[in-house]
């Protein structure tokens, strides 16, 4: 069982979504180490980018203080080869197509196999473009992983087909971020998955209460939050790991009853 399938397999998951060198690696850290101590399954790091378009203020201005910090791809990847040697559960890059171009898409993904890195978000790919990175992904073990969202309507049945790893369900129509009330109904887009893959999704995008998780993870196989992480980041900074640790487990604990 691959690690991203073994996340999925004790009950709901839960994912937590950190960008890597806010305010330091240092802190990322210490953050992923309190994440997973207190229950994360699977942990999405995102590499900062100066245009993340599918990111809301929060999240882009986690962005904007790790690149202004000097953060490198490099340094990223120096990072998660000693994150790997503490940290066993499945971790994934989120990031944009430019990134891994700009890189070498092969440089890129043979690095990510290289330093433990089991999957791949790209939010700005297409889906009708992902055949260029796929045959590079699969080469090197690392699984591409697709997005739904409610605009997807009638590709739903066709990404799911082809998924890899898990499926990211987009929430609502926007960009990442905290919201009161989640509208779309998920339950329509996750019955369309079921009936065309076994591979497990997890929604994201918006939910940042226990309430709101439970929601979620009631209708999916785990949920990913990032802005309500980030936010703590924002207010404690270097001190926010024990913040995060005790925040992760409020909804953990959430999902899992």
């Amino acid at each position: 069982m691959s690690r991203i399938a073994n996340a999925f397999a004790g009950g709901k998951a839960f994912i937590a979504f950190i960008t890597c060198g806010d305010p330091d690696l240092e802190t990322t850290g210490a953050v992923v180490r309190a994440a997973v101590e207190n229950g994360a399954d699977l942990i999405e790091l995102g590499i900062p980018f100066s245009d993340p378009t599918a990111e809301g203020p929060v999240i882009q201005g986690a962005n904007l203080r790790a690149l202004r910090g000097g953060i490198t791809t490099d340094r990223i990847f120096d990072f998660v080869r000693k994150l790997r040697e503490d940290i066993t559960v499945p971790m994934v890059f989120m990031t944009y197509a430019n990134v891994v171009f700009s890189y070498g898409t092969e440089r890129f993904l043979s690095l990510c196999r290289d330093v433990g890195i089991d999957g791949l978000i790209l939010p700005d790919l297409p889906f009708e473009e992902k055949e260029e990175s796929l045959p590079v992904c699969r080469a090197c073990g690392v699984d591409l992983i697709s997005l739904i969202a409610p605009t997807s309507e009638n590709r739903i049945a066709m990404i799911a087909r082809e998924a890899e790893g898990f499926l990211y369900l987009v929430s609502s129509l926007g960009v990442t971020g905290t919201r009161t009330e989640i509208t779309t109904d998920l339950g329509a887009m996750v019955r369309l998955v079921r009936e065309n893959t076994d591979i497990p999704c997890a929604i994201g995008f918006g939910i940042s209460t226990p309430e709101q998780a439970k929601r979620m993870a009631d209708l999916s196989d785990g949920v990913i939050v990032g802005s309500a992480i980030i936010k703590l980041l924002e207010k404690y900074g270097r001190n926010a790991p024990p913040h995060v640790g005790q925040y992760v487990k409020a909804m953990k604990d959430a999902i899992r009853n």
